[in-house]
Formats: structure tokens, C-alpha cells, sequence
């Protein structure tokens, strides 16, 4: 069969692909459906053709799988959030299960190591500590809503549609965060509507509000809302945080972050407090962090402690060890093991995030952690012992090669690898694997509703 760009076709999906879309095969032609899941018989309509592959989006559903759930969120399917919102959870965690094992198998060729059942997320709604809404002059419809006389498609505060940067659905309400954030959401957005000073163009770049941040510390039931603005005008502003703080007595922080910049970035370079105090305090296990507005932290609070659990249980720490731990961020993992270690390193490019990882130290009164700012790459060779275990915790494009290379020249006894992409998990461990053997890896999932997963893997010297 001839297939192409804007072709309907039936389809039959047998599997999910890695990246979470549905997998159908034409004439051996693979073609990766959104929207769809194993058992599914769909139309679609074919968006995009290559010599080897073919993507399509499904129109419509001619025979549902048992697999499938009903979506209580009417965003369902056009907000990137959660895009598996309709695949059962049991399926969810099954599916992420089999990525990170077929990672391993077909990127890294490496056979018969146990990838263990998912770790199941506490909350699979509910879950997120932080949510990032962005401001637009022209809200994305609905299929619903096009052509309706009542529905207005001015200004709106909400979600990007996937893989766009200039299409925003105005969100009433998002599942993923506590219930308290939706009305958070709706009275910013009041008064945005209401004010005489307008959104920022996602195009144009001009105008004045740009996005609203919240964050939500499980730990005290406490928020923080930031509102980043184009501009520092504090009589615009004021009236906002002084108004979230008289309705929700659980909002202890507002912030204000000023960014000028076009990149729709929701960081700011100047930063005001308008209401409380300039973080938040959030705890796991027995440590507490301090999360200011643009401190990075896990935003599955409850899959976070999972997470540590399974990688103090790896590192297999007696208080005698010194660790390593690349790509440490704000200390998380470093201060959850501290008390299991003689000494801990961590190694962070993100100066920031090494004064976060400091400050936390001190309020957890841990003593026997340190922290280095700088490129990765330079810091290691900075090193004066070699590390009996290192934990690797790096971004979703792994490590740089050049890092690999002195990993192996260290040769620490023990490694603990924290992913959250199975594909360059599966190529760094293949760079390691005459090295090292890989004994087990645990994936964990802290992101309910998509196909994305953490994974820790667990390697010893030959």
C-alpha cells in the first residue's frame, strides 16, 4: 500500500513505541499513531511520511481497546500534560517497564539484566509540585469551541499544545496539580482579564504578563506563586499577590520574576518578594530543602523518596565509602545518603544550584557533603582520591563522552545510575558495559499519564 501525508488509513496498533505512541505496521512500514493504544482499530490521518516510517494522528476510534480508560480531564489528548491519560494505569507502568528493557536490549545489547517491575507512583493525580502556566493574546480552541459565538478567544492562561511554542489552551482546571492550584489559576487569570495592562505576545513579544509558576510543598500543605512579568511595575502586581494572599492563608510566598528576554524561559533576572518569604520549605524523609521560585526539586514529591530509597539501596553505603555524585543539582540525593557516607562530592555546572545544595546542608546540619560549581568535565579531574561509588544522576541527554572516559579511569567500585531517558541510559552503559555489569535496574515512575521514566541501574567493577 501506498502511503501518504494527509492520507486516512485503518489501522490495527499491535504495541507502544518508545516515545508513547501507538505502533501499527503497512506493508512492514512502521507507522506510529498518536493517540492510540495496543488493541485499538483507528482511523487516522497520516502527518508525516519518511522512507523508513510514517506518523499519524488518530481521527477516530472504530473499535477501543480494553487497555483504555475514560479521561476525566476534557483537555485529554490536545494538552501536553499528559498524553497517556487514557491507557490504565496497570498498562502505564507495564509499557514504561518494557521501554527500559528494550532500551538496553537493542541500544546497549545488553541480555538478561533484570529491569524490575515499575515502581508505582503514590498519587496519579495530584502529584505535581510545580506547574508552569503560560499567558497568550489568542487562545487555541478546542474542536468543540471553533465557531461558537459564546466562546471567547482572546487572552488566555494555560498549557502549550505539543510541540508548539505559540499555541496555548486556557486551562480551568489541571488534574496533575493539587486541588488548591485551580483556583489559584482561575483568580490570576481574573485578574490578568481584568487588568489594563496586556499579555506578552508569544509572537509579537511585547505586552506584560508571561507566565504564572506554582509551587506546592507537601510538607506543611504551603504555596508559592510566582508571576513573571515582562517589566518591574510593582503597582500592577502588588495587588495581585495581596489579593491571593487574603483568599488562600496556604499561600506563604509570592514572587515576582522580571524577564525581558524573548525565550519563553520562566526564569527571570530580577526577582521580587511581594507577599511572605522567598522560599518554601518541602521535606523528604528526614530532610528538609528550601525551594525558591527557580530552585530546581523532583515534581513528584511522594515518587521522589522512591526514587533515593532505591538509590541508597544500590549504593549499598556502610559509612566508610566516599562518594561521588555527578550532576548532583541541589543536593537531593547527596543529603538523602550523607548519613550513610564518610564523605560526599557533588559536582554541578549550575552555580545556583550549588548555593541551593550548600544552604540545604547547613539546615539539615549535614557536614560531610561539599559541592563544586563548573562543567563536569573539568570539575572530575579536580578530584584528589578516587571514589569507592559514584552516583551518575545526568540530564535527558546523558553523559558527554569525555565524562564516561574519566568515570572508567576513576574505576569507582560501585555506580549508580539515575536516568530519566532509557535510550541514553542504554548508550551510556554500553560505553561502560566491558567495564562494568550492570546487575539490576529499577525504573521508578514519578511522571503518572506519561510515557516519560525514571530508571536506576546498579553496575559493579569486573
Amino acid at each position: 500500500m501506498t502511503i501518504k501525508k494527509g492520507q486516512l488509513i485503518e489501522l490495527d496498533i499491535s504495541q507502544v513505541a518508545f516515545g508513547g505512541k501507538g505502533l501499527s505496521k503497512v506493508d512492514g512500514l512502521a507507522v506510529f499513531v498518536e493517540r492510540a493504544v495496543p488493541l485499538d482499530r483507528v482511523v487516522a490521518r497520516i502527518t508525516k511520511k519518511k522512507k523508513s516510517y510514517a506518523e499519524a494522528r488518530t481521527v477516530e476510534l472504530l473499535k477501543a481497546s480494553p487497555q483504555r480508560v475514560q479521561t476525566p480531564c476534557p483537555y485529554s489528548g490536545y494538552c501536553g500534560g499528559c498524553t497517556w491519560q487514557f491507557l490504565d494505569y496497570n498498562y502505564q507502568i507495564l509499557y514504561k517497564q518494557q521501554h527500559v528493557k528494550e532500551s538496553l536490549e537493542h541500544i546497549a545489547l545488553i541480555q538478561e539484566v533484570p529491569v524490575h517491575p515499575t515502581i508505582s507512583s503514590p498519587k496519579i493525580f495530584g502529584y505535581r509540585n510545580k506547574m508552569e502556566f503560560s499567558c497568550t493574546t489568542r487562545r487555541w480552541l478546542l474542536p468543540e469551541e471553533m465557531g461558537r459565538d459564546d466562546v471567547d478567544a482572546g487572552t488566555a492562561l494555560g498549557l502549550h499544545v505539543p510541540g508548539t511554542f505559540d499555541k496555548v489552551i486556557d486551562i480551568e482546571a489541571c488534574l496533575l496539580m493539587p486541588d488548591l492550584g485551580n483556583p489559584i489559576l482561575r483568580d490570576v487569570r481574573q485578574y490578568i482579564k481584568d487588568s489594563p495592562l496586556p499579555v506578552y505576545g508569544l509572537r509579537s513579544h511585547e505586552g506584560f504578563w508571561r507566565f504564572l509558576v506554582v509551587r506546592h510543598a507537601t510538607a506543611g500543605d504551603y504555596w508559592m506563586v510566582n508571576i513573571v512579568t515582562a517589566e518591574k511595575r510593582l503597582e500592577a502586581v502588588q495587588p495581585l499577590a495581596d489579593l491571593l494572599k487574603q483568599r488562600y492563608p496556604q499561600i506563604i510566598s509570592v514572587i515576582n520574576n522580571i524577564s525581558g528576554r524573548r525565550a519563553a524561559i520562566a526564569i527571570g533576572e530580577q526577582e521580587v518578594v511581594l507577599s511572605g518569604q522567598p522560599f518554601i520549605l518541602e521535606r523528604i524523609g528526614n530532610h528538609e530543602f528550601e525551594l525558591s521560585a527557580n530552585s530546581f526539586f523532583q515534581t513528584n514529591t511522594q515518587g521522589a523518596r522512591q526514587l533515593y530509597e532505591t538509590v541508597r539501596r544500590y549504593a549499598d553505603l556502610n559509612g566508610r565509602e566516599r562518594v561521588v555524585d555527578l550532576y548532583c543539582g541541589t543536593g537531593t540525593i547527596a543529603i538523602y545518603l550523607a548519613a550513610t557516607a564518610k564523605e560526599i562530592i557533588g559536582l554541578e555546572v549550575v552555580e545556583s544550584a550549588v548555593a541551593d545544595a550548600r544552604r540545604n546542608c547547613l539546615r539539615n546540619g549535614i557536614e560531610n557533603c561539599r559541592f563544586i560549581a563548573g562543567d563536569v568535565r573539568q570539575t572530575l579531574k579536580q578530584l584528589d582520591h578516587c571514589p569507592e561509588v559514584m552516583i551518575i544522576d545526568p540530564p535527558r541527554a546523558g553523559m558527554h563522552q569525555d565524562v564516561v572516559a574519566q568515570v572508567l579511569a576513576l574505576a569507582p567500585q560501585r555506580i549508580v545510575y539515575v536516568s530519566c531517558n532509557p535510550a541514553t541510559l542504554a548508550r551510556d552503559l554500553a560505553l561502560m558495559k566491558e567495564r562494568y555489569s550492570v546487575l539490576e535496574v529499577q525504573p521508578v515512575d514519578m511522571f503518572p499519564h506519561t510515557f516519560h521514566i525514571e530508571a536506576v541501574a546498579r553496575l559493579v567493577k569486573k
